[in-house]
């Protein structure tokens, strides 16, 4: 039974690893994401900046406007490849609650018997001093 537990434990703590690097992943996703959304303001700052300004540069404008365009497709794949991390981790969630469960029941299982193999024990116990109190007194 405890092999079983041990093997039970081993598989647990390794659902956990795999939602551990999952989750970190996301972080990095969601990291490289703000840092998209920053770049965007920052471009957009630069482009009002440059259409504000008395000398109006075109090639100017229109490479930052087309590197917001840019940033913009990122922020978007960003967004998506984060939903997929998302629904990646939810199956992990789901895996590592599973094993849990798995790892709890064998506990409560293995509980129960030795439990019952305490029972078992004092009963056989009980029975043994009773008879040897029952031999001494057939003999005095």
């Amino acid at each position: 039974m405890q092999v079983v537990l041990d093997m039970r434990e081993k598989e647990l703590e390794e659902r956990q690893m795999e939602m551990a690097k999952v989750l970190a992943a996301l972080n990095l996703q969601q990291q490289k994401l703000q840092e998209i959304c920053t770049h965007q303001e920052e471009i957009k700052n630069r482009l009002e900046m440059l259409c504000t300004s008395e000398y109006l540069d075109i090639e100017q404008i229109e490479s930052h406007r087309d590197f917001g365009i840019k940033l913009s497709v990122d922020a978007r794949n960003q967004e998506r490849i984060i939903e997929n991390t998302k629904s990646i981790l939810k199956v992990k969630q789901k895996e590592v609650m599973e094993a849990h469960q798995k790892v709890e029941v064998l506990k409560k299982l293995k509980e129960k018997q030795e439990t019952e193999y305490y029972k078992e024990f004092l009963k056989a116990e009980t029975k043994e001093i009773d008879d040897i109190t029952s031999a001494r007194f057939r003999f005095s």
